[in-house]
């Protein structure tokens, strides 16, 4: 397929192009994205568990904080790429310049903020994000060298999501997997052949973050691409409430994606280091399951903004139900080959290690009973966030991990012991399917009174 190398050729493209075809030819790029960062994910993990359980532990402990810097890049990643496909789609391209350059600035000031301060309190930060005693040291190690590539995760996060807004998903994966492909290869090298233990593990993911955010900064030249001038930077008023607007859903949702981390790993402290260990690995495993679906609905989100922008109601319909179609189906199959085998599935990050699988094990069976539940939840998520339903699209995303998860991980544990933390990710995931179906089906319902 001809991929569109300019504005005027991409709105063409998004608006008349068969809509699953279209959205299977924007979300390969953006799936392969995905898969291969949560892939680096767990390669650190599978890599850092042939050291020992505290390290394993360490990276599922600062893994907790990794989320609130991703949350920065995504909360101006989506905040900005939805305005700039909104306003393509209105083929308003000064302003969509503008914003691009708004995002990518407001995003690396930040992330370099972040920085300072972690390493400022870097021990009293271990222990807030539920590092025990053993695993401190650990804990210690990784993160002051995670915090370096902070400002260059940020904005690479930006460049990533706008790209993909723009309906160039190809270009954005290129810079994706380049880093994701240099942190799998150095983690062996640094880890092992240098002896660096979980220091090399930290090395090697910043070193592939600045080399993405580098790439990435190169690719906004080629194809069509909006490029990136400081001359472009409009911080006003205006700007930042549409930044808020797009952006929110995404940071409530990855900020309390890290605040349920953190609380899952010290309600897991109490039962031992293997029992966070076991509650990382399978937080590893979701979100690689999960990372097929995002990739999915972000192919879905050009569609859905340029289609919503140009008043073609029909189209953002049709590109809905065929993404919660296909979703279902891949989750549920997934779900089904895995539950058999969550011993061994577990097995392969931490070998040997007993207690490590029994949680892992049991914690994993329990999550894959409501993964197919995902595919409303998180195509509706990105429908609503992308059409500026700010409202509804932040009360489902922040219902998964916080509304819900946040006092179950306080219920359950306490009448249910280590069953609880096991199972409290599922029950969340149960409510808030509930509370999506109607959040959703409302402006469905109005989209189709529109285009009537």
């Amino acid at each position: 397929m001809r991929h569109p190398h300019t504005t005027q050729e991409n709105f063409i493209h998004l608006t008349t192009y068969p809509v699953p075809r279209l959205i299977m030819s924007l979300a390969v790029p953006t799936i392969i994205s995905m898969l291969v960062t949560s892939f680096y994910n767990m390669a650190d993990t599978y890599f850092v568990g042939k050291i020992n359980t505290q390290a394993t532990a360490a990276v599922g402990v600062v893994f907790s904080f990794m989320t609130i810097i991703q949350a920065v890049g995504f909360f101006f990643g989506h905040g900005s790429g939805n305005y700039i496909s909104r306003k393509l789609g209105a083929q308003d391209t000064a302003n969509a310049e503008k914003m691009a350059a708004t995002g990518f600035f407001f995003a690396f000031f930040i992330g370099l903020a972040l920085a300072m301060a972690g390493l400022i309190f870097l021990t009293p930060l271990s222990i807030l994000l539920g590092s025990t005693p053993t695993i401190l040291p650990y804990t210690e190690q990784y993160l002051g060298i995670i915090l370096l590539g902070a400002p260059f995760m940020t904005s690479s996060l930006v460049l990533n999501n706008q790209m993909r807004f723009q309906g160039n998903a190809s270009y954005a994966m290129v810079g994706i997997v380049s880093g994701a492909v240099i942190n799998v290869v150095l983690d062996p090298i640094l880890i092992f052949s240098f002896e660096m233990g979980i220091s090399g593990a930290a090395w090697a993911t910043a070193v592939s973050q600045l080399c993405s955010f580098i790439l990435l900064l190169f690719m906004t030249r080629r194809g069509g691409n909006i490029r990136i001038h400081y001359r472009n930077f409009t911080p006003t008023i205006a700007f930042i409430k549409e930044i808020i607007g797009g952006g929110t859903p995404s940071l409530a949702r990855q900020g309390l994606a890290s605040v349920a981390t953190m609380l899952l790993n010290l309600a897991a402290g109490v039962y031992g280091d293997a029992a966070i260990a076991g509650m990382s690995i399978v937080s590893r495993i979701g979100m690689f399951i999960n990372s097929f679906l995002i990739g999915f609905g972000q192919g879905f989100q050009p569609v859905c903004g340029f289609n919503y922008g140009a008043g073609l109601y029909g189209r953002v319909r049709q590109g809905f139900w065929f993404c919660v179609k296909i979703g279902f189906i891949f989750l549920f199959i997934f779900a089904l080959l895995c539950f058999g085998y969550a011993e061994e599935v577990v097995e392969l990050f931490r070998k040997g290690d007993p207690a490590v699988i029994a949680t892992g094990a049991s914690a994993l069976r329990w999550q894959l009973v409501t993964y197919p539940l995902g595919a409303w939840i998180i195509v509706s998520n990105m429908m609503l966030q992308t059409i500026r339903k700010s409202v509804r699209a932040t009360i489902l995303s922040s219902a998964r991990q916080g509304l819900f998860f946040v006092p179950l991980i306080f219920i359950l544990p306490h009448f249910l012991g280590l069953q609880g933390v096991e199972m409290c990710q599922a029950v969340s995931d149960m409510f808030t399917f509930v509370l999506a179906i109607p959040l959703t089906c409302g402006v469905l319902a109005e989209m189709k009174r529109k285009e009537a």
